[in-house]
């Protein structure tokens, strides 16, 4: 599997990983990227049949995982933190259970060790096979964003450029994760960030699941903020990551 990846930042800073959510891009992590690429050496990639990088059919979010550490061998980077938002934290779960010696830090963003019911994700896929992205872009903005975020616009044109059966084939990876019983395994510095008004992931019953289940895990709820919570909310988003990063790097 192939994933398109883009390369910012000093070519001798520490490497930080950006992974995207289901139906965006690797500009979901746009706002991020003048405050990161100051510290970090920022590699951020497509999901398959997102952006640039091309469908696939029949993987896994270990695939996914997988794929990454093929990205970063191709890029000679040894060890890397990772930062993933709601599907990019998933595989960001799976790193750090398959390849922990790979992983400096990690960061967990609107995401869960388990999304739900796998037959609503297995609906979603067979609508989108059927009738194509655009019934579930037009209903994405109501389930990013708070109701008075007016910056959805760019999020939704990325979902209504990506590739159907990628996206269908990200759904049926989502409906057939499931690392609730072994997150105790993960030793990776773990930082959790919720958004308070997220809907598909609520703090509740998924960041804390993270929080509680992964040793030393720390969780961070941000305000007015929904599924992409560091788009709708840079700066408190912003903040965290390089706070828990610069901690993981200094061994706090």
């Amino acid at each position: 599997m192939i994933l398109h990846h883009r390369v910012d930042g000093p070519a001798d800073a520490p490497p930080l990983v950006l992974g995207p959510s289901l139906g965006t891009t690797a500009d979901l992590w746009r706002p991020q990227l003048e405050a990161f690429t100051a510290r970090y050496r920022v590699v951020r990639y497509d999901l398959p049949g997102h952006g640039a990088s091309p469908a696939a059919t029949g993987f896994t979010v270990d695939d996914l995982a997988d794929a990454v550490v093929t990205l970063l061998d191709g890029l000679g980077v040894d060890r890397a933190a990772y930062a993933g938002v709601s599907l990019g934290g998933a595989v960001g779960t799976a790193l750090a259970l398959r390849a922990p010696e790979r992983l400096t830090a990690l960061v967990l963003c609107c995401t869960s060790p388990r999304f739900g019911d796998p037959r609503a994700w297995r609906d979603r896929a067979a609508l989108v096979r059927r009738e194509g992205v655009g019934p579930v872009a037009d209903s994405a903005p109501g389930r990013w964003f708070t109701p008075g975020f007016t910056g959805a616009g760019p999020y939704a044109a990325m979902l209504r450029a990506t590739d159907p059966e990628g996206y269908a084939a990200c759904c049926d990876a989502l409906a057939a994760f499931d690392a609730t019983a072994r997150l105790g395994e993960i030793t990776t510095p773990t930082l959790v960030i919720s958004g308070a008004e997220d809907l598909p992931t609520p703090p509740a019953g998924h960041g804390r699941v993270l929080a509680e289940g992964i040793p030393g895990a720390a969780h961070t709820v941000v305000e007015a903020a929904g599924h992409l919570a560091n788009a709708e909310r840079p700066g408190p988003v912003t903040e965290a990551i390089i706070k828990h990063l610069e901690g993981a790097r200094d061994g706090r």
